[in-house]
C-alpha cells in the first residue's frame, strides 16, 4: 500500500483560474496539463485514474498534485533553472508589451519584429520570444460582427430550441442561397500532383457564367434539397419552396430557418406561405448567419467541390453541384449543435462587455492625448 494521494480542495476563485488555464488556447500545453491534473484531483479522482484520463505517467500526476497542495498556483510554475542570466529586465519586457498593445509604428498599421526591435533596441529574436510568451501576434487580425437585431435574444432562443429540441411530427429545414457561384476554367491545363510535387495550376482563369444554388438542410438527418437557378430573385425562391413541398411528406409540419433577405419576403412568397399553414418560418437575427446550419453545408461544398473545380460551362458547374449533393445524401451526417441558447448569449455578453471596455480605454487615451496638446 502506497501513501494516499494528497487531497485537493479548491475555492471558487482557484477553480475558475485553473479552468481558464486549461481551456485557454494560448496557454502553454504543459501548464494546461498541470491545471487539468489539479482539477481532476479536486473532483476526487485517484492518481491512476488521472493517468488514464490524461495519458500521463504516475510520477507526473503525483508531482503536480503535491506541488499545488503545497504552494497552490505558484507550485504549477517551472522553477528557475541555472544558466546565463537574462539580458533584458522585467521593466523592458513590460515596455515592449505596452508599445505593442497601445501604439503603432510611424507609417504602418501594426508592429513587425524588425520595427519593434528597432524601437526598443533589442534583437528581433528577443522581441519574438516576448511576443510568443505573451501570445501577441500583431500581424494577425480577426473580424467580428455583432447583431443589432432588437429581437436577437428571442430569435436565438427560438432557433437553438428547434435544433436541440425539435418538435414532433415536423421537419426543421435550414434554407439559404449561395449566389454568384462562378464557373471557372484555368487558362492553361492543370498539372496533376506527383510524388514530391503538389498539383499546379495557373493563377488566372476564364469565367463561363454564374449560378445560384438554393439549398435546404434537414438538421435531423443531414440530407439536402438543392436546386440551381441562373438568378436568385423572389420567383426563383418560390419555385424552390414548391420543390421542397413536393419532397416533404404531407403529414409533417415544416419549420423553415432562414435570414431576412428581401428575396425571402416578397408578397408572392408571403401569400404562398399563408396558403400552406403547415409551414412555419423562423427568421435568423440580422448579421448572424452563423446560426443557420446550411452555411456549414455551403462551406463544405466550396471546399470540396467549387474552389478547386474546373468548370467550362454553367452546365458543368450545375452537374458538379448535383453530384456533390447526391454524394451527401447517399451517406448523410447531420451537424451536431452543442451550444445552448444560454451558453451563446453568455458568451456574447462577455464579448460585448470586453468590447465596451476596450472602447472606453481608447476614448480615455484619445481624451488624454487631446488634453496634452
Amino acid at each position: 500500500m502506497g501513501k494516499p494521494a494528497v487531497a485537493i480542495d479548491l475555492t471558487a476563485e482557484e477553480r475558475q483560474e485553473l479552468e481558464g488555464l486549461a481551456g485557454r488556447r494560448r496557454t502553454a500545453q504543459g501548464l494546461a496539463r498541470r491545471a487539468r491534473i489539479v482539477l481532476l484531483a479536486a473532483e476526487g479522482l485517484e492518481n491512476k485514474e488521472i493517468c488514464t484520463v490524461l495519458d500521463v505517467d504516475a510520477n507526473t500526476v503525483g508531482k503536480w498534485r503535491r506541488r499545488y497542495a503545497e504552494r497552490r498556483f505558484d507550485g504549477l510554475l517551472d522553477e528557475l533553472r541555472p544558466g546565463r542570466p537574462r539580458e533584458i529586465g522585467d521593466d523592458e519586457i513590460a515596455e515592449t508589451i505596452r508599445l505593442t498593445l497601445e501604439t503603432t509604428p510611424r507609417g504602418a498599421t501594426h508592429w513587425s519584429l524588425r520595427s519593434m526591435a528597432q524601437a526598443v533596441g533589442h534583437a528581433p529574436s528577443t522581441v519574438h520570444r516576448i511576443w510568443q510568451a505573451f501570445g501577441l501576434q500583431p500581424h494577425r487580425i480577426e473580424t467580428f460582427k455583432l447583431s443589432t437585431d432588437p429581437l436577437f435574444v428571442e430569435k436565438v432562443r427560438d432557433i437553438v430550441g428547434l435544433y436541440m429540441t425539435p418538435p414532433e411530427k415536423a421537419l426543421v429545414l435550414c434554407v439559404d442561397e449561395k449566389s454568384q457561384i462562378q464557373a471557372l476554367d484555368r487558362t492553361q491545363p492543370v498539372l496533376p500532383m506527383r510524388p514530391g510535387q503538389a498539383e499546379r495550376r495557373s493563377h488566372d482563369y476564364t469565367r463561363h457564367g454564374t449560378l445560384s444554388l438554393f439549398a435546404a438542410l434537414d438538421v435531423a438527418t443531414g440530407k439536402v434539397i438543392g436546386k440551381c437557378f441562373a438568378r436568385h430573385r423572389g420567383r426563383e425562391f418560390l419555385k424552390f419552396l414548391r420543390e421542397i413541398e413536393t419532397n416533404v411528406p404531407l403529414d409533417l409540419d415544416v419549420h423553415l430557418v432562414m435570414d431576412n433577405y428581401s428575396t425571402h419576403k416578397t408578397p408572392a412568397i408571403r401569400r404562398w406561405l399563408a396558403r400552406h399553414p403547415r409551414w412555419h418560418v423562423h427568421f435568423t437575427p440580422t448579421s448572424a448567419s452563423w446560426i443557420n446550419q446550411v452555411e456549414r453545408f455551403f462551406a463544405e461544398l466550396t471546399e470540396k467541390q467549387i474552389r478547386r473545380g474546373v468548370h467550362r460551362s454553367t452546365r458543368e458547374l450545375e452537374q458538379a453541384i448535383r453530384d456533390y449533393i447526391t454524394t451527401v445524401n447517399d451517406d448523410p451526417k447531420p451537424f451536431r449543435w452543442t451550444k445552448s441558447a444560454d451558453h451563446i448569449l453568455t458568451s456574447i455578453k462577455r464579448f460585448c462587455l470586453a468590447t465596451l471596455q476596450v472602447a472606453d480605454n481608447q476614448a480615455k487615451i484619445v481624451k488624454t492625448s487631446e488634453s496634452g496638446h
